[in-house]
């Protein structure tokens, strides 16, 4: 199977193995036939490993919820509301400027991305809002 050349005491070994079977392997050293038994041992890692608890999942949570058909529209970035330039139950398309806020020192427009008719303003005038918080609902 494979053969090794080890020096011991500046003394030389052939050592071929033969075979192994388990734990018994057959080897020969310089022409002379051993029967050997190979003791193992277990391996310890040294890498850490990371145990963690099973997750629990309480009732209803991690479940997709269902859309109800309406579109939110949400903040882009932290900022104060301005103006808003909608009512609950007006008609707007695509495009149209629903309100505007200030935002790191600049006014943004923030836009339709679709056409619908508003079905609720979340915020006010003078309003502080964080990133995603949802401003306006379309039906």
């Amino acid at each position: 199977m494979k053969k090794f050349k080890f020096t011991i005491r500046g003394q030389e070994f052939d050592v071929d193995i033969k075979e192994i079977e388990g734990t018994n392997a057959q080897i020969e050293v310089n022409g002379t036939v051993y029967d050997v038994e190979i003791e193992a041992k277990e391996k310890v890692s040294k890498t850490p490993q990371l145990i963690r608890k099973p997750v629990i999942n309480k009732p209803g949570e991690g479940q997709i919820k269902k859309s109800t058909g309406g579109i939110s529209v949400k903040a882009p970035l932290p900022g104060t509301i301005i103006k808003v330039n909608v009512a609950v139950g007006d008609s707007i398309n695509a495009g149209d400027t629903l309100l505007i806020m200030e935002a790191m020192k600049m006014e943004n427009n923030v836009l339709a991305e679709k056409a619908g008719t508003v079905k609720s303003i979340k915020v006010n005038v003078g309003d502080s809002v964080l990133q995603d918080d949802v401003l306006i609902e379309l039906a």
